[in-house]
């Protein structure tokens, strides 16, 4: 327990930090003049008080507050990035896994893995909504394909290098009680690989909700934190802190995201030197 409350402690801290950093760059760029890299201002850097008072103000005359239409927005997202997250992670350990167990695929299909990453998601995501729009699937589909996209790649890699990091003395071990190759894969590569995967998870589930922003866009859905960014992007000369207290929303999602793996890691992952990637 106190551990977990120091941890809060050291973020808030670091928060805290953050925060004086932000209002001392702004305010220093203010009181002196100075327009490099950009001029700072109330349009181009609201105050952080302005950003709250923001998300409690109405967005609309007589309609909710601005954070309870984000929070909306940020549920809808979540759940296209949880099955982004789950299709791409479930995809990313079965390629590390195929690849690890057979070295001919590893030398012939790792490099294409690889080369998939340096497509833009930008141009991969309106194919992926035209190729799977129109066909009687749940409008959250595509999105929850191009997360899949962005989180399939760190688990693949991280899942080939931690089966292949089981320790050699363990292999032989296995070896030597004739085990076949998928008891070796379950009862020594695979519990080596854990520290190595949920190190990949961890990239994986803010990449998820990045993925899924980014989906929305060319969907055309206006339900999501994409749309929101979309439409606030668009009053952003008037209105800046709209978009800021967005994008602070879609922040704190990826945080929750990355926080969530955390806690499922400190349930399956018990602690041992030989596990520390």
């Amino acid at each position: 327990m106190a551990t977990v409350v120091k941890k809060v402690l050291i973020g808030v801290a670091v928060l805290a930090v953050l925060c004086g950093v932000f209002q001392g760059y702004r305010l220093l760029w203010m009181e002196t003049g100075w327009t490099r890299p950009f001029v700072v201002d109330d349009i181009t850097m609201p105050s952080l008080r302005t950003i709250v008072e923001r998300l409690f103000e109405e967005n609309q005359p007589g309609g909710p507050p601005l954070v309870r239409i984000l929070l909306d927005n940020a549920w809808f997202t979540a759940r296209e990035a949880l099955a982004g997250f789950l299709l791409g992670a479930l995809i990313g350990l079965a390629i590390g896994t195929i690849l690890h167990l057979s070295r001919l695929l590893r030398r012939g299909f790792l490099p294409f893995v690889v080369a998939s990453q340096t497509v833009p998601i930008l141009a991969i995501a309106p194919m992926v909504v035209i190729w799977l729009g129109g066909k009687g699937l749940p409008v959250w589909v595509p999105v929850a394909v191009i997360a899949a996209y962005l989180t399939f790649f760190p688990v693949a890699i991280n899942t080939l290098r931690g089966l292949d990091s089981a320790q050699p003395r363990a292999l032989e071990l296995m070896r030597s009680y004739a085990a076949s190759p998928w008891e070796t894969l379950w009862k020594v590569k695979l519990p080596a690989s854990l520290p190595y995967v949920f190190s990949a998870l961890k990239v994986a589930a803010t990449a998820s909700v990045v993925g899924a922003i980014i989906g929305e866009l060319p969907s055309s859905i206006q339900d999501g934190l994409g749309g929101a960014i979309l439409n606030f992007n668009q009053y952003y000369s008037i209105d800046p802190a709209a978009l800021w207290a967005t994008n602070i929303v879609a922040a704190t999602l990826g945080i929750a995201f990355f926080l969530a793996v955390v806690l499922v890691e400190k349930l399956v992952v018990r602690a041992a030197p030989e596990h520390v990637a």
